[in-house]
């Protein structure tokens, strides 16, 4: 006993080069028992992890506390899936079947999901895996499959029986040194069938069947054999899994840590578009923006604008859209008193930093197209009554304030109350927003404008022939006056093959626009609800996957800190001292 005790007061964790992240190890069932294989362990600890048993269990709270902890998820092997919770009826060759841990299995790999945690699979858990992402499973391979090759070996497990043959350019033959074939250990009858959407399949058998897949957006990787029995006894190469799986987890951890210290904000969102009168973002119900989505990927703040419509500009088209945007605002004010425990409306930055460190989330207010005002000027200290922080001076179409990059070209820029507007908007505080507006109205408001201009969601143009994406001449004007310009996750600006858009696409714009304008300059608007959306990043709780990917480009943490909202603070707070300045020059 003095021996063990010695040894941990010897001990010092502050000695060691990096933490060891944590990662969950799913459990098997056998006779009433959560348990796991030693192997699994011990390939997680020489991979430099730090394994916990996860005890088999469907009490949700419980396993949503546990995977909140975790910064990578291993799923196991284990027995049969149960094939009704494929929607199928089971055939003869069935094996036994645990419900309680295809319930669990499903539970606990959703709510990692939910949460971006780097995932591996292996066996049961490569199947596991693709059903619960859509993909269809082999009951029984034999008579099924028809397959003539054998997948169940009876030599030891540390020892190969097959060969499988890797996919090239996947990330799984990087990992194997850029390998055709390797030889696997097989211990199973179930199999995948089809591959779930938006994976890759990475390997398959002589037989064709196949032996793993990966997410080319996202770290998650799973194999149909058992690569823990063959690294627990020194197989380097399978080893080289886990220290794959391991590395994300530790990076996903790092990018946890940030999110806690910094503020995050995304700064463009159009869920009240879909607001019906019941709407309530304390629960996911149909947007891509929602309380438990913030709370998921970790971000602080969202602007909620209320986006208008190009209509008529008579008078009655004129007062419609501006009844519209206030209906449209109300709607998102009376969410606070709905989550009065998880959120409040945010008027300044430092709201935002007070609702962090009071543990809830920041609902900030903007109005997209300036069609709102009308020709009323008196409009725009309404919404600033209102709590709104920004206005869009136009969308899709030309009005009384400027014109579109989608319009005719009416005025040939601002109009002349146009220009009023953004002297007003800089008097009140308001951030004058340049997305969707036309060239020649993006100048004019640079020149115009007193404070830094902002365009809260607006891609590059060099990588995206958009006219609604900024030209590397913009961006260079927009960082000579202070302004910032936060890169839109819609599709269209993003890729020209816009069903192909992914997170790393977007990483791709995000580096340009920093390589142009300086880290002082970009941040992320995401679109989110406005058809925003990215393979990889389809919604609030993926977010934090820029963040992950942003470490691996080798951003460090206060470049991060900066696109995830510093900059805008920065513009933000230059706008609300200027109005304070003027406000006092005219007592």
């Amino acid at each position: 006993m003095q021996r063990l005790t010695h040894k941990i007061a010897q001990y010092n964790p502050a000695d060691e080069e990096l933490p060891a992240p944590r990662i969950g190890i799913s459990a098997n069932r056998k006779e009433g028992t959560s348990c796991i294989a030693e192997t699994y362990v011990n390939a997680v600890l020489q991979a430099g992890g730090a394994p916990l048993l996860l005890p088999v269990t469907t009490d949700l709270h419980a396993l949503t506390t546990l995977v909140e902890g975790l910064d990578g998820l291993l799923m196991s092997g284990g027995g049969d899936i149960n094939p009704l919770y494929l929607e199928e009826e089971p055939i003869k060759a069935l094996q036994d079947a645990d419900n309680l841990r295809d319930e669990y299995d499903i539970l606990l790999l959703q709510l990692a999901l939910n949460r971006q945690i780097p995932i591996f699979g292996i066996c049961r858990g490569h199947q596991v895996v693709n059903a619960v992402l859509g993909g269809t499973l082999y009951q029984d391979i034999y008579t099924q499959a028809q397959t003539t090759q054998k997948h169940s070996q009876q030599i030891a497990r540390e020892y190969p029986s097959h060969t499988v043959t890797l996919q090239a350019g996947s990330l799984l033959q990087q990992l194997f040194g850029g390998k055709e074939k390797i030889a696997v250990n097989s211990f199973h009858h179930q199999a995948v069938k089809e591959v779930a959407p938006g994976l890759r399949a990475s390997a398959v058998a002589a037989d064709g069947l196949n032996e793993a897949f990966e997410d080319p957006e996202k770290p998650l990787l799973c194999v149909q054999w058992h690569p823990e029995a063959m690294a627990a006894n020194g197989d380097q190469e399978m080893g080289a899994l886990f220290r794959w799986h391991v590395d994300a987890a530790r990076r996903f951890a790092q990018a946890k840590a940030i999110h806690q210290r910094i503020l995050t904000i995304d700064t463009h969102t159009d869920t009240p578009m879909i607001f019906p009168g019941s709407f309530n973002i304390g629960r996911k119900e149909g947007g891509k923006v929602n309380l438990p989505f913030m709370e998921e990927g970790r971000i602080d703040a969202v602007f909620m604008v209320a986006y208008i419509p190009q209509g008529d500009r008579d008078e009655a088209g004129l007062q419609a859209a501006h009844a519209y945007a206030i209906e449209r605002l109300t709607q998102v004010q009376r969410q606070e008193p709905l989550n009065p425990t998880r959120m409040g409306i945010a008027r300044t930055p430092e709201e935002i930093q007070q609702l962090k460190q009071a543990g809830k989330k920041a609902i900030c207010l903007g109005v997209e197209n300036g069609y709102a005002l009308g020709k009323e000027l008196s409009h725009l200290r309404r919404f600033k009554e209102m709590g709104v922080s920004y206005i869009t001076l136009c969308h899709n179409g030309d009005n009384d304030i400027c014109d579109s990059a989608r319009g005719k070209g009416e005025w040939g820029g601002l109009s002349p109350f146009g220009k009023e507007v953004v002297r007003e908007m800089n008097r009140l505080g308001i951030l004058v927003d340049l997305s969707h507006a036309a060239e020649r109205s993006f100048y004019d408001a640079l020149a115009v404008s007193q404070v830094p201009i902002v365009c809260s969601h607006s891609s590059a143009r060099a990588l995206c022939n958009h006219p609604r994406n900024l030209t590397d001449d913009q961006l260079r004007a927009l960082a000579a006056q202070g302004g910032v310009a936060q890169v839109c996750l819609y599709k269209g600006f993003i890729n020209p093959e816009a069903e192909k858009a992914s997170l790393t696409d977007a990483i791709r714009h995000i580096n340009h626009m920093v390589e142009i304008m300086g880290i002082d300059h970009v941040g992320i608007g995401s679109d989110f609800d406005g058809d925003g959306e990215l393979i990889g990043c389809s919604a609030t709780n993926e977010l934090i996957n820029i963040t992950v990917r942003l470490l691996q480009e080798g951003y460090t943490e206060e470049e991060i800190q900066k696109i995830w909202g510093g900059n805008w603070i920065r513009v933000w707070k230059q706008a609300l001292r200027y109005a304070a300045s003027q406000q006092m020059s005219n007592k």
